[in-house]
């Protein structure tokens, strides 16, 4: 394993249309799931989900955009800039803002180890 890694996000390998960059993967980070979402204004096909089954908390950093969480019910507007972090037990969906959103997901279990679903893995290691 090497020391560091560096890469630009639009070259990183990307799954959903390129929707979501595999930041963690691309890194080799293995500690905590990391991924990068671009989503367009409008996009209306971010999945409402939970991370109750797996125990991972998630925290969710507006790189530029703005979006519009739902965490359970509750309405949370999060600009560039602004962080939120959600419990694994609660409910989470996002809608994009005006000028669409790109978003740091970073994710682990709680007290566990983290374990890269193979969705999120580079599509030599599927």
């Amino acid at each position: 394993m090497n020391r560091f890694s560096a890469m630009p996000i639009d070259q990183m390998e990307g799954i959903h249309g390129g929707a979501v960059k595999l930041a963690g993967a691309e890194l080799g980070v293995r500690s905590f799931g990391l991924q990068v979402l671009d989503f367009p204004a409008g996009f209306a096909h971010y999945p409402e989900h939970d991370h109750s089954e797996d125990g991972q908390e998630e925290v969710y950093l507006v790189l530029r955009g703005s979006a519009e969480f739902e965490v359970d019910g509750e309405k949370v507007p999060v600009a560039g800039g602004e962080m939120l972090r959600v419990e694994p037990g609660y409910r989470r969906r996002l809608d994009p803002g005006p000028d669409g959103v790109r978003i740091l997901a970073i994710g682990c279990a709680l007290g566990g180890s983290y374990e890269r679903p193979r969705d999120f893995r580079l599509a030599e290691q599927r």
